[in-house]
């Protein structure tokens, strides 16, 4: 830490609109201490309902220019015409993008790599070739140019820094690894687990998959999989939570409308306001994640922090964040799934061990860590 700086520090908040973008920078900045690195002043630009959920300091300057309140082609154009003359006029030391998409000539910058769909073809290729492909392949195309031009780069695990690096190849600036943190609503330490036997069918063992259900999610796997339980007699239920896209809910009706018409024991939520989340992580008794696709898998760890014993995909970063505390599977095989998910059922004293493992991995995780380190990267960025 340096407190003999004074650092001005800009965000380009222009693209948080909702989801994980909107809850980065309030977890961030309401985690902050940049006093401590000899940073006078956070500068953010962003849209007034973003700006309005971020807790007011002395130190920061909520700034929301009237193209910013707009659609996107006027957002869009004001990141290309005004965001570096505005970020220059506020004498800024350095610019965080965390949208990871940049196109200005202000120096300098640091981005974030927040999306890795438009980096893994053969998870993209999912979709076909659609208008939403094509959007992921201009992103690809945008995101790889900016970072290419920034001078550093955030990534949130190592295993997307590398996937990221095959399709850009080397880049000029400085790399950094800093995982997001989690909100300490989430934590409660894992329970006394009951075996499978003391469950019924009006009190059954409850299965937990929170995400937005699309392609690479395999919500429809773990159905069938979870279908297959029940064939033996287990007394499971399985509850889905996350907002869907089209396509990939029209594809999980199908299957639930096969398996389970009448929706006695899957029950798909829908889109969860995020202050009542932890609720449902707190009621259940088993988490799993069966993505193929992610740049930091945020409801893993919130699954992880919960106490919950989880079953988890074999694939992407997951192992990286898991490590030895769950068990994982192949999300594209159903029989892999059922194998994992009696596995953790049919033991209870593994259920324990597990989730107590995931949980003091949780840990590792704080918003406060993810602040410190990022506002040393970027003051760092900022006296090179």
């Amino acid at each position: 830490m340096n407190s003999n700086n004074n650092f001005i520090i800009g965000i380009d908040a222009a693209s948080a609109r909702t989801g994980g973008g909107v809850t980065y920078l309030v977890e961030l900045l309401n985690a902050s201490e940049p006093l401590s690195f000899g940073v006078k002043s956070v500068i953010i630009w962003g849209c007034q309902d973003t700006l309005d959920l971020i807790d007011n300091f002395s130190w920061l300057d909520k700034r929301s220019p009237p193209a910013l309140n707009k659609n996107i082609y006027h957002r869009s154009f004001w990141q290309f015409y005004n965001l570096s003359k505005e970020v220059k006029n506020a004498q800024c030391n350095v610019l965080l993008v965390p949208g990871g998409s940049y196109v200005g000539n202000f120096h300098p910058v640091v981005t974030m790599s927040r999306n890795l769909l438009p980096f893994e073809w053969k998870e993209l290729l999912r979709y076909g070739w659609s208008l939403r492909t094509l959007r992921m392949l201009i992103l690809r195309l945008v995101q790889s140019l900016s970072l290419k031009k920034s001078d550093g780069i955030i990534f949130l695990t190592h295993y997307a820094a590398k996937a990221v690096l095959k399709v850009t190849g080397k880049l000029r600036g400085q790399i950094n690894n800093i995982p997001h943190g989690l909100n300490t609503r989430f934590k409660k330490a894992p329970k006394e687990q009951r075996a499978i036997s003391s469950y019924s069918h009006k009190d059954p063992f409850r299965i937990l998959y929170v995400s937005n259900v699309e392609l690479y999610k395999h919500q429809w796997n773990v159905v069938k999989a979870v279908a297959n339980l029940r064939n033996l007699g287990l007394p499971v239920v399985l509850d889905l939570v996350g907002a869907a896209h089209s396509l990939s809910l029209n594809r999980l009706n199908r299957d639930l409308d096969r398996l389970d018409i009448e929706r006695s024991w899957v029950n798909y939520k829908g889109p969860v306001n995020f202050d009542e989340l932890h609720e449902h992580y707190f009621q259940s008794d088993l988490g799993i994640f069966a993505s193929t696709c992610e740049n930091m898998p945020n409801t893993l760890l919130e699954k992880m922090a919960s106490g919950l014993p989880i079953a988890c995909s074999k694939y992407g970063p997951m192992p990286e964040v898991l490590g030895s505390a769950g068990i994982f599977f192949d999300p594209e095989q159903t029989r892999s799934i059922s194998i994992a998910l009696r596995d953790l059922i049919d033991s209870p004293q593994l259920r324990f061990e597990l989730s107590k493992a995931s949980y003091d991995l949780s840990k590792l995780y704080s918003w406060e860590i993810c602040a410190n380190d990022t506002f040393e990267f970027l003051t760092k960025i900022a006296k090179q």
